[in-house]
This record gives C-alpha cells, structure tokens and sequence, in this order.
C-alpha cells in the first residue's frame, strides 16, 4: 500500500476490511481543508506513477475529508492549478479502478479528488462543497464534473452560491454511488464486484462511457468498432493459450 499524502506523511497501515493485499492497493488521503501546493500535485502524481507500475493492477483508495476554511486564491497561481487539472486528469484516466470515500466536508482539493474517481463512497455526515473565494464560487474544474450531471436545481446551487450537496441528494443526483454507515467495509465490496477489470482496457471504457453523451453515434462508431477488435484480437489470443 502507498500513502500518497500531500498534507501527512505518517504512514496509515489501516486497510479497508477485506483489502489484506497491500501490494494490491495505493492509497492516496487528500485534506480538503490544505492550500493547494507543488506538494501536493506531487503526491496526486506519485499515486498515479505507483498505479501505473502495477499495470493496472493495483487498485487506487482516495480518501478525502475537509474543506477549506480561509479563501486560498491568494497563494495560488493559474499555473499550479492547471498542473493540478491535469494530475487529477491523470487519476481521472488511470488504467486501474479508483474508489473514493468522503467524509463529513469535502470541498476544495477533496472535492476535486473525489469527483475524478470512478466509484465514489460516501458517509451519511458527507456534504460535497465548492468553496467561496471573494463572493464567488472557485470556478475550477470541479463545475465541469458537477455540471455533467445536470442542471439540476441541486447542483446549480453548489455551483452559484456554494451550497453544499448532503449525502443523500448526491446519491440521488449519482454524484455518489453509494451512503454508507461503514465506508471500509464498502470499499471492500466494491473492489471485490470490480473484479478483475483494469489495466488499458479498463481506461478505454472509461473514455467510451466519458465521450458518449457529447458523441454522436456516427462519430463513436469508429472507436467502438476499434475496442471491439481489440477485444477480438484478446480473446484469440488467450484461446490460442488454453
């Protein structure tokens, strides 16, 4: 297990119940509640560098809590938060599964992170929250992963004025997948039911399913078309193995 942690760098041995596997597992702790720095677009990327070495195998834990307390644009530059952008697109495209669980507060860095992951976990106390920033909510691109999922009067509050999302309404709104009591027993159950989907092939259906809604079917036929030879060429050459 790696701790990617951009805010801690005391080692957390605890595993979710059921993941005994360390070398299996990377996980990454975002605290919302931290200024956005180089540090932690590093540690974002040293989870994904560690994923990847695994090819695919290794499946990523992103524990995030916390939301800002005090405005935070003063120490940031458009550059830092464009190489967060693109880290957290990183995770987002990962050739392994990414699981995230949240926590009472999510907002900023955690919000972020928790947004970009494939299955998404929350507790009952968890309220998803775009921080305030000088009177107007921080226009990054957790709007845009908000705003995938609708114009929903739910989300247009989060985004206009920074209400926060509760459990429960982003469960309905499938921002989250699931509200749970004991989030490490879930996060068990959802890596056992991912099975054994991942590497390369994992994160072309992920982009599939990503491109789909803004796609016509004229234009997605083509790279369907290519998965499914891809799939084809898979399947003789393990029938050339048995």
């Amino acid at each position: 297990m790696t701790d990617a942690t951009p805010t801690d760098a005391t080692k957390d041995s605890a595993l979710p119940v059921g993941l005994a596997d360390a070398e299996d597992h990377v996980l990454l702790r975002i605290d919302g509640r931290q200024a956005l720095s180089a540090a932690t677009v590093a540690a974002v990327a040293a989870a994904c560098d560690q994923a990847e070495d695994r090819s695919g195998r290794a499946k990523v834990i992103v524990r995030v809590s916390g939301a800002p307390e005090e405005p935070r644009a003063r120490e940031l530059t458009v550059s830092l938060v464009n190489k967060w952008e693109q880290v957290l697109r990183r995770l987002e495209r990962l050739p392994a599964a990414t699981f995230a669980v949240a926590d009472g507060n999510c907002g900023g860095l955690a919000l972020d992170a928790f947004l970009a992951a494939d299955y998404r976990i929350a507790t009952r106390s968890a309220r998803l929250m775009v921080p305030v920033e000088n009177g107007a909510t921080w226009p990054g691109m957790a709007l845009f992963r908000l705003a995938k999922h609708g114009s929903t009067g739910t989300i247009r509050r989060a985004v206009l004025f920074g209400t926060p999302v509760e459990a429960a309404d982003g469960l309905a709104l499938n921002l989250v997948d699931e509200v749970v009591d004991d989030p490490a027993k879930a996060v068990a159950v959802a890596v056992e039911r991912s099975g054994a989907v991942a590497g390369s092939e994992l994160a072309i259906r992920r982009q599939l399913l990503l491109d789909a809604p803004t796609t016509s079917f004229e234009e997605a036929l083509g790279v369907h078309l290519a998965a499914c030879d891809r799939a084809l060429r898979r399947a003789a050459v393990a029938g050339g193995r048995s």
